[in-house]
């Protein structure tokens, strides 16, 4: 098969899809890999490294799009790449297509067969390829938290640890997830006193036992007197492959701490805030009342070096099967691939996304029959 993997062209997105080790794994077996020529660049990856691991250099993005079979990418495609699009070719990349009705119209239109990075779940409820970037936004959220906080960058002055004699930063984090976790664990690191609300009781016990952090049954009352009183609040929900619940509103905000800041790591399901919208490394921020808002949709990317790595740690096994054994036989033979199948063959095959986006939707063993 020939796999193909473009530069990412979403905004201050420095992430690649695959390694030299996951190139080197694919041209064992046999594989073509055509990897665009500069793709590795922002994860101190050089083009020389995957040459040497058997991977064929591809000056323009269009060819990589028009060659390969399977195309691997990060993050969904912008809307420039959606001409590139093609009914006889597999995608396999975060989607997040709940959120975005226009890559998800130009998906179906062209008939694109898609597999969704975030909604690959295995039988227990893991969702595996969701899991590694979830880690590095969680612990990102804290400290891009802290430096927002700073009066110098738009918050409201508060240290995370405080000093002797001074109170430490009041953190809530909604949602105990692996996000979520991974928030409240740095946060704690930093010395703040952290708060973390979650509807189930099984996980806010496993936290209580894990970091030194307070755990709340999250019900709207007990929420809204929180949001009220923190410094810092991390938006960490998850409904996998569904559009986030809005739990923070616009008149909530108003009651805030002038200067507080709120982080929503779910902003690429739509954000879980009221008044959510994207926003890039570029421009990270906005105002909402007295408050500072921090909704960037690609946060792993601020760490590429990290993140590459964790992403295709995980990916590189399911890349695998796709590969040999060819879309169809693979989801056919891994129900948590399958779990990922999103469009195929202009059908719409995720029941989240149908229930967002009003939609009919199919069920993926439709078209594994």
């Amino acid at each position: 098969m020939r796999v193909g993997i473009p530069t990412e062209t979403k905004n201050n997105e420095f992430r690649v899809a695959i390694t030299p080790a996951g190139v080197a794994a694919l041209v064992n077996r046999g594989h073509e890999v055509l990897v665009q020529a500069g793709a590795g660049e922002g994860s101190a990856i050089t083009d020389a490294d995957f040459k040497a691991a058997g991977a064929q250099l591809i000056g323009p993005a269009e060819q990589i799009w028009a060659d390969a079979d399977l195309l691997l990418k990060v993050k969904e495609p912008v809307p420039a790449e959606y001409g590139l699009l093609r009914r006889d070719q597999v995608l396999f990349t975060y989607l997040h297509l709940a959120a975005s009705r226009p890559c998800t119209d130009a998906l179906l239109a062209a008939g694109t067969t898609s597999i969704a990075y975030e909604t690959v779940q295995t039988a227990d409820g893991t969702l595996p390829l969701l899991a590694p970037m979830s880690e590095v936004a969680g612990r990102l959220a804290a400290q891009v938290g802290a430096y927002h906080l700073m009066r110098t960058h738009g918050g409201r002055g508060a240290l995370m640890g405080g000093v002797p004699g001074v109170e430490p930063a009041n953190v809530v984090v909604i949602g105990g997830g692996i996000a979520g976790y991974n928030a409240a664990r740095v946060a704690g690191g930093m010395g703040a006193t952290v708060t973390v609300f979650d509807v189930n009781l099984s996980r806010l016990r496993q936290l209580d036992a894990q970091c030194a952090v307070h755990t709340r049954y999250s019900s709207a009352y007990d929420l809204e007197n929180a949001v009220k009183q923190a410094d810092l609040v991390v938006g960490a929900v998850l409904v996998p492959g569904a559009r986030a619940p809005q739990l923070v509103s616009n008149s909530l905000v108003a009651h805030m701490k002038s200067g507080a800041v709120l982080v929503d790591i779910a902003i690429d399901q739509g954000g879980c805030f009221e008044d959510s919208r994207p926003t890039t490394h570029d421009d990270p921020t906005f105002a909402v009342h007295d408050t500072l808002f921090y909704c960037v949709a690609n946060m792993p990317s601020a760490v590429p070096k990290t993140s590459t790595f964790a992403l295709t740690n995980a990916t590189m096994p399911y890349v695998l099967e796709l590969a040999d054994h060819g879309w169809r036989s693979a989801c056919a033979a891994d129900p948590a691939l399958a779990h990922g199948l999103s469009t195929h063959d202009g059908a719409l095959l995720c029941e989240q996304v149908g229930a967002d986006l009003g939609l009919p939707w199919l069920p993926p063993a439709t078209v594994l029959a």
